[in-house]
């Protein structure tokens, strides 16, 4: 199964042809369709560590509220059961989904990737 894995791989280095994309400046914009094609070109850009989030709602309260809460006090959010989270990557928006269980564990599934103009 290895081996299968190393032939897709060269294939699709081959695959993504001589061109050879220039390294994009930080300060540069680099849009999804610019990004590189080979799993060799894609490799500097694995160990960037980003923050995600999932954010399940929002409630605002007053300093004094907040101080009476106590064990077993309830928080009400601006969220409706089943109702879609946010995702955040980084502190932005990127897309909104559901929460799952696996085994014991809490996670998120994404349903819907929300398109963000940058200007």
């Amino acid at each position: 199964m290895a081996e299968d894995q190393n032939l897709e791989l060269e294939d699709l280095e081959k695959d993504a042809g001589a061109e050879a994309q220039p390294e994009p400046e930080a300060e540069m914009v680099v849009d999804i369709d610019d990004l590189p094609q080979s799993t060799q070109e894609l490799e500097a850009v694995y160990d960037i560590p980003v923050q995600v989030s999932a954010v399940l709602g929002k409630a605002s309260m007053q300093v004094s509220q907040l101080l009476k809460l106590g064990r077993g006090a309830v928080v009400e959010l601006d969220r409706k059961v089943g109702e879609a989270i946010d995702i955040y990557v980084n502190n932005r928006l990127v897309a909104r989904g559901e929460v799952v269980v696996v085994e014991d564990r809490l996670g998120v599934t994404m349903t819907e990737i929300v398109k963000t103009d940058r200007s």
